[in-house]
């Protein structure tokens, strides 16, 4: 064993040049693979972060033993929403709350760092004089959900108005909790958290599985290369065995170096990742980091992938090493591959209808994804024989042939972005539109009230008002669904910081509740719909960045491995430019139909989950991934132009 590894090792190191250069290709599509595939995974383990870190904030009911008192709101600056929690002790041995020291005294606040930065910015009319009382300390930074949040914490007596008055409006979940009696706190995920997550998951699993296809692709960058010299070693006596360890030897060694590369690239762009706004804000730097478990797993697991994609390929070299020392055309491929497509991309919205749990709807669009990738190949070769046969011209008749001999190469060079084609179907029919939720009024506060004290609520917030200079005009009128009553006050000047005084005058008003305007009750929805967009450009700029180095990495590693083949061609007088169209055609006709297939195909296993008609929105994301995949890969081709004219400049026949 020890010495066909380092065989396999002297053979990698004595490829030559050209062999060196097919092992940086390889090493560096597994670089960018492995970089990206950790991002991905450190994606769900940021959001799963951020959601503990949250959950003491959604406080559950003791069951009995409580040791204090919880109640939670919200409240907005600038148009920025602020939590606001107020807790008092049951117990004198009640735990402090996470990001502080100690459980906080009656009449003392603590900020977090961002809040009192910007309570210190602005005047105290506007923001401070809401929290009135002792600045006892400040929320530990790596306890907040994300590094700009605003959060401060209240202690009260058990006899606050704020903790013994369920405020008009607590059933929206948006505008607080609370009072709740707790026994720890432990408390539960948001339902934001959770949403969050879910999409954190099925945006992993678009990115995952063309990430996966394009690290297992890498190792048969430079196949035909490699058969060529197995297939000679097999005919001089090496068994099957043999030559399988050396492939996997070979193919190991490169991804390994290629996945520490990735590592360190990962590391050094981590910090720039941080800047990535997601849920209001950005993110720690131990929050992109997945862990030593899921490192190692990176590792291991895409060198695994790319041996085990290494040694899929060896079936001819092992079975038949003179055919492929004569270059005989493969086998055709079975049409079961497109059978397990329509079957896969059926499952889809079966399972997305049914109402099935996030896991086993990820794995179903999984399935579908693989299913794409298997039947991509059979495809190309039936659109080579339909291009061969339809061919008007050296070039066309060229190109399909090769779609003909070598479909699978082919394929890698066009699935990265076919592999968009898919995601962009899926969530163009998805992506919501900016103007979904229409444009909520920002300029009138409303302040839920009882019934039987409306006038009486009323009439305060006009004396606080013109307290604090406030011109305003006040009035009542019905609430939500005429469950509640609502004090609206209008100030006659719209600005911020008009509207923040008027916040900041009528906090207190109705114990536990807070004045919010229309706009911020739907800032967390607006703020998701915007995640979602966001969420969709980072998709498709990890699929692009993948399906571009694809386009790159695969023609430039097709030229060396037919070289030979071009080099016969230009001694027969084919010029450069025939060649050069002909490798142009064999890559924008599959890509033609194939994007156009995988893009009808992600739109399909979208349907259960439309909501709305296809918007603005969703058209320009499919109109941009089909201008920009045609340009990547046309832009790789033409990338790789001076490589064949290097490799053709001396047409004489050469042995390998």
């Amino acid at each position: 064993m020890g010495n066909l590894i380092g065989l396999a090792w002297r053979l990698l190191r004595g490829g030559g040049r050209r062999g060196l250069l097919g092992a940086g290709l390889t090493a560096a599509a597994v670089a960018v693979s492995t970089a990206l595939l950790l991002f991905t995974v450190a994606v769900n383990f940021a959001f799963q972060g951020r959601a503990d870190r949250e959950a003491w904030r959604n406080p559950v009911a003791a069951a009995n033993g409580a040791v204090a008192v919880e109640s939670v709101r919200t409240d907005h600056v600038r148009g920025q929403r602020i939590t606001v929690v107020n807790l008092a002790a049951l117990k004198p041995d009640a735990p402090a709350p996470p990001g502080l020291t100690r459980f906080p005294a009656p009449g003392e606040v603590w900020l977090s760092p961002a809040l009192a930065e910007l309570a210190g910015s602005l005047p105290a009319a506007q923001l401070a004089d809401r929290f009135p009382g002792r600045r006892a300390g400040t929320v530990e930074e790596g306890t907040l959900v994300h590094p700009g949040e605003l959060l401060v914490v209240r202690g009260q007596t058990p006899d606050s108005p704020e903790l013994t008055v369920k405020a008009p409006g607590y059933a929206d979940r948006d505008r607080g909790v609370g009072p709740v009696r707790i026994s720890s706190f432990a408390g539960q995920r948001t339902d934001e958290a959770v949403g969050y997550q879910i999409l954190g998951v099925i945006a992993s699993v678009l990115m995952v599985v063309p990430l996966l296809v394009f690290g297992g692709a890498a190792a048969r960058l430079t196949v035909a290369r490699r058969d060529q010299r197995l297939a000679a070693l097999r005919l001089v006596g090496a068994t099957p065995g043999q030559v399988v360890t050396m492939t996997v030897a070979e193919a190991v060694i490169t991804a390994f170096c290629g996945a520490l590369l990735g590592l360190v690239l990962y590391g050094v762009c981590s910090p720039l990742l941080t800047g990535i706004e997601v849920a209001g804000g950005s993110w720690f730097l131990a929050d992109l980091w997945p862990g030593v478990p899921a490192v190692a797993g990176v590792l291991v697991a895409v060198p695994l992938l790319v041996g085990l994609s290494a040694v899929a390929g060896l079936r001819r070299v092992v079975v038949s090493p003179l055919g492929v020392a004569r270059r005989e055309t493969p086998p055709a491929m079975r049409f079961i591959r497109v059978v397990a497509l329509l079957a896969a991309l059926v499952t889809v919205p079966v399972v997305g209808g049914m109402g099935a749990g996030v896991g086993i709807f990820a794995l179903s669009l999984g399935l579908a994804f693989g299913a794409v990738n298997l039947a991509g190949p059979w495809v190309v070769g039936r659109i080579g024989r339909i291009v061969a046969r339809t061919a008007r011209g050296p070039a066309r008749l060229l190109a399909g042939r090769r779609l003909i001999d070598d479909p699978r190469s082919a394929w890698r060079t066009v699935s990265g972005v076919a592999m968009i084609g898919f995601i962009a179907g899926f969530i163009g029919l998805l992506v919501p539109d900016s103007g979904l939720l229409g444009s909520p009024d920002a300029a009138v506060l409303r302040v839920s009230a009882p019934p039987a004290r409306l006038s009486e609520v009323a009439d305060q917030a006009r004396e606080r008002l013109s307290a604090a200079g406030v011109p305003a005009t006040v009035r009542t009128t019905d609430g939500k669904e005429g469950r509640l009553k609502v004090v609206a006050v209008t100030p006659r000047a719209h600005d911020a910081a008009t509207l923040d005084r008027a916040r900041t005058a009528l906090t207190g008003l109705v114990p536990g509740g807070v004045a919010t305007t229309a706009a911020d009750d739907q800032r967390t929805s607006n703020r998701m719909l915007g995640d979602i967009r966001t969420g969709v450009v980072a998709v498709l700029a990890v699929c692009f960045l993948v399906a571009i180095a694809s386009a790159g990495i695969t023609a430039a590693s097709s030229v060396l491995d037919r070289r030979q083949t071009y080099a016969l061609l230009r001694l027969a007088g084919t010029p450069l430019s025939v060649l050069n169209a002909a490798r142009r055609s064999e890559t924008l006709i599959p890509l033609t139909v194939m994007g156009g297939g995988t893009i009808a195909a992600g739109m399909f296993c979208a349907l259960p989950f439309v909501y709305a008609a296809l918007n603005t929105t969703g058209l320009m994301v499919l109109l941009t991934c089909v201008v920009l995949g045609f340009a990547g890969v046309v832009g790789a081709g033409a990338a790789s132009a001076p490589l064949l004219r290097s490799v053709t400049a001396d047409p004489a026949p050469r042995p390998d």
